[in-house]
């Protein structure tokens, strides 16, 4: 098999909601589904507490940018992984672990952990300026004409259909027309939501609260999403909301997006 090209690549999405807790989870999930890249955020180790032995024996490379307690991200591949940005351009200041772009299986990816918002006015003009900077970089990225996923968990249900609740919702940093705004901006750009563009329908959810029977009664939001750009998207052949994870006991509170992409 040609690595810089591999046959009909599918391309993951996962908040793991730290690693060290899911790691039997997500070393199951890998065997299971068997993705080609998996995008993770929110590991919340540094980079040397990653399990890359155990993630190794399964054929997988990684890449980490690690924070301990909070935040991180990661690209694991079946093939070679070229990291090209470590952190989101714009902002040399901002320390937090959000952002990993990568070459990998003859495409760029990025794993992308968007600030929640929540939590009051400084929290969510840090969301918004960092929607900014990705917009920006996005665009920067777009004139290289390659095949581009940009993965995570963005933080936005970009419509009502998007959520169990809408007006329950309304208010919170997920949902607000700025954080939709945003959004829209990074679609309008040329990119492509891969699940959305071939699962219009309401009621599809990625997390589930863990209050209140959330995952039991289907209580959820899509807020994790898998954006192709033009070249990609060209290639997309299926993809899907695996819930089987969101099952497991003491899971993450999301469960993966996946997409795959043909020759």
């Amino acid at each position: 098999m040609d690595q810089e090209e591999p046959p009909m690549p599918t391309i993951a999405t996962w908040n793991v909601n730290s690693v060290k807790a899911r790691l039997p989870h997500l070393l199951d999930w890998l065997q299971q589904a068997a993705p080609d890249v998996a995008l993770l955020q929110e590991i919340k180790c540094l980079d040397e507490n990653f399990p890359t032995l155990e993630v190794n024996g399964l054929g997988y490379e990684v890449a980490t940018v690690g924070q301990k307690t909070y935040n991180g991200v990661a690209v694991l591949s079946k093939t070679p992984i070229k990291v090209l940005q470590r952190t989101l351009p714009g902002a040399p200041d901002d320390e937090q672990a959000r952002y990993l772009e990568a070459r990998t299986g003859g495409l760029r990816v990025a794993a992308i952990y968007l600030p929640n918002g929540n939590g009051g006015d400084d929290k969510y003009a840090y969301k918004l300026d960092w929607m900014a900077r990705l917009y920006d970089h996005a665009r920067s990225l777009l004139q290289t004409e390659e095949p581009l996923v940009l993965g995570g968990d963005y933080n936005v249900a970009p419509e009502d259909a998007d959520c169990h609740d809408p007006k329950g919702w309304a208010d919170d940093a997920l949902c607000l027309p700025a954080s939709r705004a945003a959004f829209r901006k990074l679609l309008w750009l040329g990119l492509t939501d891969a699940f959305k563009s071939q699962h219009p329908e309401p009621g599809r959810y990625t997390w589930w609260d863990y209050r209140g029977g959330g995952w039991q009664k289907d209580l959820g939001v899509r807020i994790d999403h898998l954006l192709l750009s033009p070249q990609a998207a060209d290639r997309l052949a299926e993809s899907g909301i695996d819930r089987t994870p969101r099952g497991w006991e003491k899971p993450s509170d999301h469960t993966p997006v996946w997409c795959r992409l043909e020759d």
